[in-house]
């Protein structure tokens, strides 16, 4: 079961990466409006005729950018911070930690809603607001883990030793919380593409851009739903919880496995 996160999520991943092979149309190309599925259009096409299969496939492009791309922000800072504040303790733990609960109270979509109203929306944009908020619960999390690798014995001896403390942290410390990060930062991947298609619904997306919301706010904006075009708004909806459940999946299956990681020295 754990083994399936991985293959659908590489799945999608490659289907992302190979758009431009495997859709069988250019996305904005334009044939006749509001078809239903057919052979030549399995999924259809929309009310500007694009046709639909193709406008997902090349959709996953976007919503992974987003996803990942606020995944590595979040977990680069979420994870150095943390490494830190645990390994050193005292005044810079107190500050680092006292600076994550100043992010954690800033409200992350009414920021972006606010942001959007005075810069031109963009995935770009939403994915550093993203990243930069979405950092804290990988801090504390790692934080803890970290509290507790710094006391054994391994550790303690090589700061004995007099191995400088970048050297611990990367060869040592690091390696033994490895199995803490990937999970968050599924997590963090998987939440990001949910805020992504909800902003894009809302209309804070960028326009320019196709992604799976914004192909969602298009079937309700244009008569999708009320013509009951399934297939216009299923498609998209179906792809954000295949994604979504394949990361959760990969990141418990990568959590099962912290114990056998963590026991080993770096």
């Amino acid at each position: 079961m754990n083994r399936w996160g991985i293959i659908i999520l590489s799945v999608i991943v490659c289907i992302a990466c190979f758009a431009t092979l495997i859709a069988p149309h250019d996305p904005w190309e334009r044939f006749a409006a509001f078809q239903k599925p057919d052979g030549n259009h399995l999924l259809g096409t929309n009310d500007l005729g694009n046709d639909i299969l193709s406008e997902l496939i090349y959709s996953s492009r976007v919503s992974l950018i987003v996803g990942f791309g606020t995944g590595v922000i979040a977990t680069v800072i979420g994870a150095a911070i943390g490494v830190l504040s645990g390994y050193f303790r005292g005044v810079l733990d107190d500050m680092l930690m006292g600076i994550t609960d100043i992010f954690l109270m800033i409200p992350r979509i009414p920021l972006i809603i606010v942001l959007s109203a005075f810069i031109r929306p963009s995935y770009e944009l939403m994915t550093l607001v993203l990243g930069a908020l979405w950092w804290t619960q990988t801090a504390r999390v790692v934080r803890s883990k970290v509290l507790q690798v710094r006391e054994q014995t391994f550790i303690v001896s090589q700061r004995s030793l007099g191995f400088s403390h970048a050297r611990i942290m990367i060869s040592d410390v690091l390696p033994n919380v490895i199995h803490i990060i990937i999970p968050k930062f599924m997590l963090t991947v998987a939440s990001a593409m949910i805020a992504e298609s909800s902003l894009s619904f809302l209309g804070l997306g960028d326009s320019s851009a196709k992604s799976w919301g914004m192909m969602i706010r298009y079937a309700f904006e244009r008569g999708g739903f009320l013509q009951d075009f399934w297939w216009w708004y299923v498609a998209p909806g179906a792809a954000i919880t295949i994604t979504v459940l394949s990361l959760v999946i990969a990141g418990f299956s990568e959590e099962q496995r912290g114990p056998e990681i963590s026991a080993i020295p770096g």
